[in-house]
């Protein structure tokens, strides 16, 4: 008699692979909403940050759940090579709302600043510790993505100075900056010399744009808003790597959707108020007409990404194991 077996199939929790890589979209929608302020829309841009905001506290309480519940996997995101990069989008999502609410609340946004800042400093200590600790991490293991520790630091600035954190600031910046110029030699190297990216990791490609279009709006903040040539060569490095980004677009636009793709949101955005604020001060339209065009991708990019997550979401494509 020929013996029948059964295969019990495979479960898991969803909220188990709820993935700390998912505050990136955050960080986009909160980084679209200070574009479409800067650009003379301010309501647009409230609606848009409330809404980031509500998204920022849904995933936060799902993240603190899982911690909760399933604190191995926390753990195997902390110690994987490209997950642990993306811990502080956490708290770059908290800079990021206070410099939203700094106009208008500017004692909410200093606390929320404050925490924000502790959290990016703990966890920019944590990373470096890390990686310098750490000897199982390969070359083809580095990625774009791991300009996200840098791109907090310099974000700092940006509220710190106005919210009266100067001291402050001026550390996060001289951290962002030094680590900015580290890992870009690394991963240029990586880039150039080694295997391509996979597929799900080309779209973070975009995040090289992110560090020196933060890194020009946070040096206007400490340098009391002047067109310097440092300045200038923060912003035109900031171009030459959203060109750089451009010629890869045919071949992002091939791959199937993930939620990497959230990585092609913020660097448009900060490049894009980037661009507006180089046309204020240098008066040239040339800039502008940059920033209109910018802006125009960016919510094209935005659209595009909400639908496509939503759908995933409904369709439980995503929280799925890798």
């Amino acid at each position: 008699m020929a013996q029948t077996s059964t295969e019990t199939p495979v479960t898991h929790h969803r909220l188990e692979h709820f993935p700390v890589a998912f505050f990136s979209a955050v960080m986009g929608l909160m980084g679209t909403s200070l574009a479409v302020e800067t650009a003379g829309f301010a309501t647009a841009g409230h609606i848009i940050a409330a809404f980031a905001g509500l998204v920022f506290a849904t995933q936060a309480v799902f993240y603190v759940l899982k911690a909760i519940r399933h604190p191995a996997a926390v753990a195997g995101e902390w110690n994987h090579p490209i997950k642990l990069a993306f811990f502080p989008a956490i708290s770059i999502s908290l800079l990021l709302g206070a410099i939203a609410l700094r106009g208008t609340m500017p004692d909410l946004a200093a606390i929320i600043w404050g925490v924000g800042a502790v959290g990016q400093a703990m966890l920019t200590l944590a990373i470096v510790t890390s990686w310098i600790s750490h000897r199982g991490f390969g070359v083809g293991q580095m990625s774009p993505a791991w300009f996200i520790p840098a791109v907090g630091n310099v974000i700092a600035p940006i509220a710190g100075v106005s919210l009266g954190f100067v001291d402050a600031s001026w550390y996060f910046f001289a951290i962002g900056v030094l680590f900015w110029i580290v890992l870009l030699t690394l991963v240029l190297n990586r880039l150039v010399f080694h295997d391509p990216l996979p597929g799900k990791l080309r779209p973070t490609l975009t995040i090289l744009i992110a560090p020196p279009a933060v890194a020009f709006l946070a040096w206007l903040q400490l340098n009391g808003g002047v067109l310097d040539p440092l300045a200038r060569v923060l912003y035109n490095l900031g171009l030459f790597f959203t060109a750089l980004v451009l010629l890869q677009a045919k071949g992002l636009l091939r791959l199937p959707f993930a939620l990497s793709f959230w990585a092609l949101s913020f660097p448009i955005a900060a490049m894009t108020i980037a661009s507006f604020r180089y046309a204020a001060l240098s008066g040239a339209i040339t800039f502008n007409a940059i920033g209109w065009g910018l802006l125009a991708l960016l919510c094209g990019i935005i659209t595009g990404l909400v639908w496509r997550t939503g759908l995933a979401v409904v369709r439980g494509e995503i929280c799925q194991p890798e």
